[in-house]
C-alpha cells in the first residue's frame, strides 16, 4: 500500500513587501512529477528555515526561476531523481541536499543546471554519508562573479561544468569585474566507471578547486581559456 502525503503552501505578497511569492511543499510518496515556474524577483520556494522536502522513489522536479534575488533550500530523500533546473537572472541562491538523514540514498541522479546572470550561489550535496550508485549532474553557466559549490559522495560521479564569462581579469572589490569560482569535490570508492569530472571554461578571472578520491579510475578533463585563472586539482587514491 503505498502512503503518499502532498502539501503545498503558497504565499502571495503584494508588491512593495519583501518577498513576491513563496512555496513550501512537504511530500511523501513514489513516481512523483513536479514543475515549479516562478518569474519575477525575490521569490522563494523554500529557505533556509524550511526546505522544501520531497521523500520517494522515481522522481523528477523540474524548476524555473526568472528574475533576481529568488532563493531555492530543497531536500530530496528518495533513490532516483532526475531535474532540470533553469535560472535567468542575477544575485540568485540554490541549495540542494539530495538524501539528507537518508530516506533512499539517492542512489542514482541525473541533474541539469543551466544559469545565465551574475552573482548566482549554486550549493549541490548529492549522497552525502550515504553513497549514491551513479550521479550525472550538468552546470552550464552564462555570466559573471558566480560560485558553484558541488560535492558528490557515491561510486560513479560525472560531474561536467560549462562557464562563459566576460571578465578577463582575477577577483577585485568592484562586483561585476570578477570570474566564477567552482569548487567540487567526488568521493567514494567508485565502480569501473569511476568518477568524471570535465571543466570547459571560457572567461578570466576564475578560481577552480577539484578534489577526487577513491579506488578506480578518477578522471579530470579540463578546458581552459582565458587570462587571471587559478585552478587547483588533486586526486588520491
Amino acid at each position: 500500500m503505498r502512503y503518499i502525503l502532498f502539501v503545498i503552501l503558497a504565499t502571495f505578497i503584494p508588491i512593495g513587501s519583501a518577498f513576491a511569492n513563496e512555496i513550501y511543499i512537504n511530500q511523501i510518496g513514489d513516481s512523483l512529477d513536479l514543475d515549479i515556474t516562478q518569474d519575477g524577483q525575490n521569490n522563494q520556494f523554500g529557505d533556509s528555515t524550511t526546505d522544501i522536502t520531497l521523500n520517494g522513489d522515481d522522481m523528477t522536479f523540474a524548476i524555473t526561476q526568472t528574475g533576481d534575488s529568488n532563493d531555492i533550500a530543497a531536500v530530496i530523500k528518495g533513490n532516483t531523481y532526475t531535474g532540470t533546473w533553469s535560472f535567468t537572472g542575477d544575485s540568485n541562491t540554490v541549495a540542494l541536499l539530495c538524501s539528507s538523514v537518508t530516506t533512499g540514498s539517492c542512489e542514482t541522479v541525473t541533474l541539469n543546471i543551466s544559469a545565465t546572470g551574475d552573482s548566482n550561489q549554486f550549493s549541490i550535496d548529492i549522497g552525502e554519508t550515504s553513497d549514491s550508485d551513479n550521479s550525472t549532474v550538468a552546470f552550464t553557466l552564462t555570466g559573471d562573479n558566480s560560485i558553484i559549490d558541488t560535492t558528490i559522495d557515491g561510486q560513479s560521479a560525472a560531474l561536467t561544468v560549462t562557464v562563459d564569462n566576460s571578465a578577463s581579469l582575477a577577483t577585485t572589490s568592484t562586483a561585476g569585474d570578477e570570474g566564477n569560482e567552482v569548487t567540487t569535490s567526488q568521493s567514494g570508492n567508485g565502480d569501473i566507471v569511476g568518477h568524471t569530472i570535465l571543466l570547459d571554461i571560457t572567461g578570466g578571472g576564475g578560481a577552480f578547486d577539484v578534489t577526487q578520491s577513491g579506488i578506480y579510475d578518477n578522471l579530470v578533463d579540463g578546458t581552459f581559456n582565458g587570462d587571471s585563472l587559478d585552478v587547483d586539482i588533486t586526486q588520491t587514491d
